[in-house]
């Protein structure tokens, strides 16, 4: 069985996870939300073998293109969103993960991302890779998740439910962040000292992700130390993902620099 096929097999089991979600949503039933759950769990199960089937093919880690890294930031949101779930019951937000995850893997799917696994340029030949994309991309997973909960915290009226969000978006930052912290700066600038000489460049990547860091360390600390809560975080958690987001797409589409490998 080939990569590609265990890909469509994992966006399938998604898109059947995201309709039992819809159901529980129209119906406020449990038992589509639990079929859901065990969906994206399946989904998830079956996406790692794609990941581990891509690696065995390409003879690299499965994130050295668009194409691998969007497939493995859809699985890092879904793992993301299981582990949460494991310790808070948060069946509402299924549904808006899901979503974005298959919008990452259809993105991914398009004629427009080169799909043939390329022999790698010597600066990225290396296990820091690894540790530097991975644990990035996983913290933005973290991410993914806090900013589904502060849009829901911003469009509900319910009270209990605005509380509930609230509580699930700060713990989701509190895990992103030194995911975030660690692979996104600290493994990325002892690479960059080991590849090209430098702890730091000012590369637009470089820059990007200071500025995603910055406004989520913002997020924690008018949190942890001023006490901030509610609307205000709910409003920098979604700046915070935004510049994630572009930090992934827009750097590697509109500007040039040390980080485009193309």
């Amino acid at each position: 069985m080939s990569e590609s096929t265990l890909f469509a097999a994992a966006m399938a089991v998604y898109a059947a996870a995201a309709l039992f979600y819809l159901l529980f949503q129209l119906r406020g039933k449990e038992a589509p939300a639990r079929t859901g759950f065990a969906a994206a769990v399946t989904g998830l199960v079956v996406h790692t073998g794609a990941l581990v089937l891509r690696t065995v093919e390409s003879g690299h880690a499965p994130f050295t293109n668009m194409y691998e890294s969007l497939s493995f930031l859809a699985w890092a949101s879904v793992l993301a969103f299981v582990l949460v779930s494991l310790r808070i019951r948060i069946p509402r937000v299924g549904l808006y993960i899901l979503l974005i995850t298959l919008g990452l893997m259809a993105l991914a799917s398009s004629p427009l991302m080169p799909k043939e696994a390329a022999p790698l340029v010597p600066a990225l030949q290396s296990y820091w890779l690894w540790l530097h994309v991975s644990v990035t991309l996983i913290g933005e997973a973290f991410f993914a998740v806090a900013f589904i909960t502060s849009l829901m915290y911003l469009t509900t009226r319910d009270a209990e439910k605005k509380e509930r969000m609230d509580s699930v978006g700060y713990r989701c930052v509190a895990v992103g962040f030194p995911l975030f912290t660690l692979g996104g700066l600290v493994f990325g600038m002892v690479w960059a000292q080991k590849a090209w000489g430098t702890y730091w460049s000012w590369d637009p990547k470089e820059v990007w992700s200071l500025i995603t860091w910055f406004v989520f360390a913002l997020y924690l600390h008018t949190r942890v130390v001023m006490g901030w809560k509610g609307k205000r975080s709910a409003w920098i958690a979604i700046l915070g993902f935004l510049a994630a987001l572009f930090t992934f797409f827009g750097v590697n589409y509109l500007l040039s620099g040390l980080h485009s490998y193309a």
